[in-house]
């Protein structure tokens, strides 16, 4: 019964994504129709009253083509559509997208230009001119129509980012690393050291040719230069999954992560004892939920 309600639920989703899916391309694929309704391009306004024929065979065009690069972005680029990734996801997958769908149908266009608008028309028999001219049209109708169902799903975007900062918050609080007593020393190109458990380590920030190491002396916070890289670092933890790079400056250490912060597209880890703030940029993002959810997964029960 659990198996069968399970394959019930995900059906349900399927068809509700599918759905979605169709509903957005016939909606951009009919803005764009009515834009070249309104302006006739291609010598349209010769046709009169079969104009709207090919019009409506361009939309055809266009959706088809639409539904071409989804299957193109899902099988081919391995970006399905999903909700679930995240908006920062969604954003990018758009963006690939367009890249992809507008070349792909300014090419559709011209073809149909060539073989079928060429008869009454003179000029459009398919060359690169005449692909650029389309390609701009296309490029200037799928921008518009982007910054449309950005603006309207603006607010699920937002709320989607908070509802992963407040999983992922959730899952911090849930999370008992167990302490390592084991003493770490860490070292850089000269005499210089620092020796700390490494369950005290909160951050280490690359500043200039040094690192700057912060991290817990007799419960209070203590801050450490070494002349290092940031590889050599990362070599020393790379057996402690805790401790991510969250930026291009920053190593942190999770486990003294006392809150996940997003605001306006931006993320930021607020530290515990010293209440920093480290940034997380959009390349350790991806790492940065990984540590976290491997470090809750394997949070003994109690």
């Amino acid at each position: 019964m659990v198996f069968r309600s399970f394959l019930c639920t995900f059906a349900v989703c399927m068809n509700q994504g599918r759905i979605e899916t169709i509903t957005t391309r016939i909606i951009s694929t009919t803005f764009i129709v009515v834009a070249l309704a309104v302006f006739k391009p291609f010598g349209l306004d010769a046709w009169k009253w079969q104009g709207y024929v090919h019009l409506i065979a361009l939309g055809v065009i266009g959706f088809s083509i639409c539904m071409m690069t989804d299957i193109i972005l899902k099988y081919i680029v391995k970006m399905p559509r999903s909700f679930k990734k995240g908006a920062e996801y969604i954003i990018r997958r758009n963006l690939w997208f367009q890249l992809i769908n507008t070349p792909l149908v300014a090419l559709g266009i011209c073809l149909y230009r060539h073989f079928v608008l060429n008869d009454r028309v003179q000029g459009n028999q398919f060359s690169v001119v005449n692909f650029l001219e389309t390609l701009v049209i296309i490029a200037f109708c799928s921008f518009a129509i982007g910054l449309y169902w950005r603006f309207k799903f603006r607010s699920k975007y937002l709320a989607m980012e908070l509802e992963e900062t407040r999983l992922l918050n959730e899952e911090l609080k849930e999370m008992s690393e167990k302490p390592r007593l084991q003493e770490l020393t860490l070292t850089g190109t000269t005499n210089e050291s620092v020796t700390l458990q490494i369950s005290h380590l909160l951050y280490i920030e690359a500043v200039g040719n040094y690192m700057k190491v912060c991290h817990l002396r007799n419960e209070q916070v203590r801050t450490d230069m070494l002349r290092a890289t940031m590889k050599q670092m990362e070599e020393t933890l790379q057996d402690y999954p805790m401790i991510v790079r969250c930026h291009r400056a920053f190593l942190v250490n999770l486990g003294q992560v006392e809150q996940i912060v997003s605001h306006s597209g931006s993320t930021q880890l607020l530290i515990k004892y010293c209440h920093e703030s480290l940034p997380v940029s959009r390349s350790n993002m991806a790492q940065v939920k990984a540590a976290i959810k491997q470090g809750y997964s394997h949070t003994p029960s109690i």
